[in-house]
């Protein structure tokens, strides 16, 4: 299972989410037909875009409720962490969704307002 975690400011719009998507998963020589969910956490159950980008892509969004802290998270936001429970939503994120044995393929990527990190799990680890 391969998952893309998004993390954003409040109000972005589809085009950016997708230009974050395209650019985490070209950075690690992934297309999207490579994805099998995205994923946030519940903080940012309430963003169209990212709701939007997940059905022109044909995938589902799994919203993690308690994606917190993580030790397994590569980086830490002291903004992310101020306004949600999470120093790295999309990396939390995407651990959480693509499951117990996942594990991020790098940092999350940073596209203007939006955040995207990459995670595998089971075959595609």
């Amino acid at each position: 299972m391969i998952v893309a975690g998004i993390g954003c400011r409040k109000g972005v719009d589809t085009a950016g989410v997708l230009a974050a998507l395209d650019a985490a998963l070209h950075s690690h020589e992934l297309d999207r037909s490579a994805l099998s969910a995205l994923a946030t956490t519940s903080f940012k159950r309430n963003e169209a875009a990212i709701f939007a980008a997940a059905e022109r892509l044909g995938l589902e969004v799994i919203v993690v409720e308690g994606a917190d802290e993580s030790d397994e998270t590569l980086t830490r936001s002291d903004i992310s962490r101020a306004v949600s429970s999470s120093s790295s939503v999309s990396e939390s994120a995407a651990l959480a969704a693509a499951g117990k044995d996942a594990r991020l393929l790098g940092p999350r990527l940073i596209t203007g307002a939006v955040t995207c990190a990459i995670a595998v799990s089971g075959a595609s680890a």
